[in-house]
């Protein structure tokens, strides 16, 4: 019997959510950890892997970084991949004029970081001296922090790792193009639906649109063919008018029950990425409003989508003041769930989180 829309629901959640036995582990499978800067109450890499690792701590993964085999770097979003996934992206051309990295310049500062080993960029910009511009996002930065940014895209460059958040870059190695782009654009566009799966036909034409925009430039107008040849891999159902994909090896309706948890996940946990998907599987709209202006926000600055089983029931504004964690939870429907197991499963929550902070209850 074909999965039904409560499977595939199930499912999502059972087989985004599984732990790794190691961080080793969790970064090699599925093979995409997205970053993000904002800490609210901790940035989304660590947000992210402290379901998906027993007793993760934030800032283990900027700990171990050095000793693990991944590489950060622009896949579908900014995030940490496999080297050895990693590698089939490179060489890339730049997506935007290069104005500021002339291959004289590129050359000369690569050259500069190679005779280091590992660098700050405070180190460039004291080496070269080149001032300040407009940046990516309309803002003024150095230029020096745009060049490394640039070389780093396109490969030259890699991040050896960070020191108080800051990228430490060293010299990549030279790369050659793959000798079978079919067969890398596929192993590519694998990983982005191990990361997402199981996905919806609009949602699965967009991560390769996406993935292809900013990741692989040099395979402009390929998209189809990922497509197209992903189609033939994937198993699929209709359900309720929605087309969904995963996997061939995987059965959505053979899935396990999930577990009597709640989880408070980031915005960018691959279970609810895809809002269209969220909206489907969970019947009601969750958006990411840091960016929305305060007076218009509906939930919070950082609100966490909350998930019960395999249900997504509301969300959490999570804060550390003064070395304390306070929380404040809404829920769609206006009240928690009556089930008794749920406030017990609810308290687990919030002391694992606070233990994964470092930090104190409320």
């Amino acid at each position: 019997m074909p999965p039904n829309s409560d499977d595939i629901r199930r499912f999502a959640v059972v087989r985004t959510l599984r732990k790794a036995p190691s961080l080793r582990d969790a970064l090699q499978q599925p093979g995409f950890v997205q970053a993000d800067p904002i800490r609210s109450p901790a940035r989304a890499q660590d947000l992210t892997l402290r379901h998906r690792v027993p007793g993760y701590r934030a800032g283990d993964l900027e700990r171990a970084y050095p000793d693990l085999d991944i590489e950060e770097d622009t896949f579908i979003n900014y995030g940490y991949l496999p080297r050895n996934v990693h590698a089939l992206m490179h060489p890339r051309p730049d997506r935007r004029p290069r104005e500021i990295d002339t291959d004289e310049v590129s050359r000369a500062v690569r050259d500069f970081i190679a005779s280091r080993g590992t660098v700050h960029p405070r180190d460039v910009d004291e080496a070269f001296r080149m001032g300040t511009g407009i940046n990516w996002f309309g803002g003024n930065s150095k230029v020096s922090t745009q060049l490394l940014d640039r070389m780093h895209y396109r490969g030259a460059l890699r991040v050896a790792g960070r020191q108080g958040g800051t990228r430490l870059y060293a010299a990549a190695p030279d790369r050659t193009p793959p000798d079978d782009t079919h067969a890398a654009a596929d192993r590519l566009v694998d990983v982005l639906i191990d990361t997402y799966a199981p996905l919806t036909f609009k949602g699965l034409r967009f991560i390769i649109w996406v993935m292809q925009w900013a990741a692989l430039p040099q395979w402009n107008g390929k998209r189809k063919g990922m497509l197209d040849r992903a189609l033939t891999r994937l198993a699929s159902t209709r359900t309720e008018g929605t087309d969904w994909y995963w996997p061939a090896h995987e059965d959505p309706a053979s899935a396990s029950e999930a577990p009597d948890a709640v989880r408070i996940v980031t915005p960018f946990d691959p279970v609810v990425w895809d809002r269209g998907r969220f909206e489907i599987l969970w019947g009601w709209e969750y958006r990411f409003e840091a960016y929305v202006p305060a007076p218009k926000r509906v939930r919070g600055y950082y609100a966490m989508p909350l998930l019960w089983r395999d249900q997504a029931i509301g969300w959490a504004n999570i804060s550390v003041t003064t070395g304390t964690m306070q929380t404040d939870i809404g829920y769609v429907t206006g009240e928690s769930p009556t089930d008794p197991s749920y406030s017990d499963a609810l308290r687990a929550e919030l002391t694992d989180l606070a233990r994964f902070l470092g930090v104190e209850e409320s």
